[in-house]
């Protein structure tokens, strides 16, 4: 199947196809033909040119290529060290402590491993949320490594280790942003938090994203670290608009999410993160309530699945069960599921796209680009019946049951196999990067890292070291 990566239409024959347009439809026995980067045809036994690869879809589910609008991808070198950790130790470990220790092949390493992991799960866009560029270095070996995957990306620009005015204002930042490549493979935003200190000192750096034209995509809503007044002093100050990304969103109030529904901005919703790190419970029951647009992400593979198909699962559980201890707890019962599965795979293809303001993507109708995601597995007794295709994408199928994926009409995988990846080289590069820190940190700080005690003092007021503000508003109970 080499040869398809030289440009041949390819079609994808007699699957069950999920357009993901505005009808759900579910077509079955269809067929999608891919002409140069774009979807040129979907329907029923379709007439295709003469040297047109032919891909047989037969038993499988066609659906566009998934979306996750919050990845920090440099940290997927870690992957699975935090398993046990709190926000807390994640702000310790990375915020404070050994976050400043990695180098710029260290970013390039797990960028590339992340970049891997998301086409061979059928994520075909990714927004690095990269908030570990201390130096320009690192934003040009987080970038070199994006582009060195062919997926499609954000470059989420950010660092944790300064103050957002500061970095923002740098002449080799500007330089940076002079010379990024402009094309519809690679976007751009600034990635900041916003506190809630009344001097309001990321304001320059949201002027500089309005001057340069590109979205901001924060962390909003984490307890104990972001609340309602970071969300306040954007709306009150004018920095709040549809192309902002809300990232977790997850402890705000009522008058928080108005504020996010009037000014056009959606929500990143990473639901493993949110109820095993404490952001705060998965808000996409109040997210619904405010009609407020959701994306899925992940957010990072040093705790979490590096795949869109446990995000689905675990939001649509997270959901469903806070309704059904919503109505244990007033003596009745849930008679209808409110979230379907339809939403959540709406949510994790066209809910990533309309975030990053791409109708081209996102879904498979004709002139969409050609990001595409075959799920068929013959070898899996779980291929099998087919029978509610939403529900089988969100709850039945896994990374292992992805057969083809294309971006921009690339042939990236077939066959359950990635192609042309040099996964030896993927490997030794992460493995110098685990050696790196291991020593670095020392065998002691290393094994305490991974198995954290519990800490004496139980809040991280605030992990950002540019400014002394704390706040309660993150400690009292409230409703929505």
């Amino acid at each position: 199947m080499n040869e398809i990566a030289a440009g041949r239409p390819i079609v994808f024959r007699g699957g069950t196809v999920l357009p993901m347009d505005d009808t759900r439809r579910v077509l079955t026995g269809a067929d999608v033909l891919v002409v140069g980067d774009t979807i040129a045809a979907v329907g029923p036994e379709l007439e295709v040119p003469d040297d047109t690869a032919v891909i047989d879809a037969t038993d499988g589910i066609v659906m566009p290529g998934m979306i996750d609008t919050h990845r920090h991808m440099w940290q997927t070198a870690m992957r699975g060290y935090g398993a046990d950790w709190t926000l807390t130790q994640y702000f310790v470990w990375y915020y404070l402590e050994h976050g400043v220790k990695f180098r710029p092949q260290d970013v390039h390493a797990g960028n590339v491993l992340a970049a891997l992991e998301a086409l061979e799960a059928g994520v075909t866009t990714v927004v690095d949320w990269s908030h570990g560029l201390r130096t320009v270095d690192h934003a040009d070996a987080a970038l070199d490594a994006l582009r060195s995957v062919p997926g499609r990306y954000v470059l989420a620009y950010g660092n944790i280790q300064a103050p957002p005015a500061e970095w923002t204002a740098a002449p080799e930042f500007h330089a940076f942003v002079d010379r990024l490549p402009r094309d519809d493979m690679l976007g751009f935003q600034l990635a900041f938090d916003v506190t809630g200190d009344p001097s309001f000192p990321e304001k320059p750096a949201f002027e500089v994203a309005r001057e340069l034209g590109v979205p901001v995509t924060t962390h909003a809503g984490v307890w104990g670290a972001t609340s309602d007044d970071g969300i306040r002093l954007m709306h009150d100050n004018g920095f709040m608009g549809p192309e902002t990304i809300y990232v977790h969103a997850a402890s705000l109030s009522a008058d928080s999410y108005h504020r996010i529904a009037a000014t056009g901005g959606s929500i990143s919703v990473s639901t493993e993160s949110e109820q095993s790190a404490g952001q705060g419970y998965p808000p996409t029951w109040a997210i619904r309530a405010h009609g407020i647009p959701v994306s899925l992400s992940m957010d990072t593979s040093v705790w979490w699945s590096g795949d869109l198909f446990s995000a689905m699962r675990a939001t649509l559980g997270a959901d469903r069960s806070r309704d059904h201890l919503e109505a244990h707890a007033s003596g009745e019962t849930v008679t209808e599921c409110r979230l379907r599965a339809d939403q959540v795979v709406a949510w994790a293809t066209r809910g990533g796209a309309d975030a990053l303001g791409r109708s081209d993507i996102g879904t498979l109708e004709v002139g969409s680009k050609a990001d595409v995601v075959l799920i068929k597995n013959e070898h899996s007794p779980v291929s099998f019946p087919l029978l509610n295709p939403y529900g089988h994408v969100a709850f039945q199928a896994q990374r292992g049951d992805v057969h083809t994926v294309l971006v921009d009409g690339r042939l990236v995988k077939h066959e359950h196999k990635l192609i042309d990846v040099d996964l030896r080289a993927a490997r030794s590069a992460v493995e110098e990067t685990v050696s790196y820190l291991r020593a670095e940190l020392g065998e002691e700080a290393w094994e305490a890292g991974m198995h954290p005690a519990i800490p004496e003092s139980k809040i991280l007021d605030n992990p950002y070291t540019y400014t002394d503000y704390q706040s309660s508003a993150t400690h009292t109970q409230r409703t929505v």
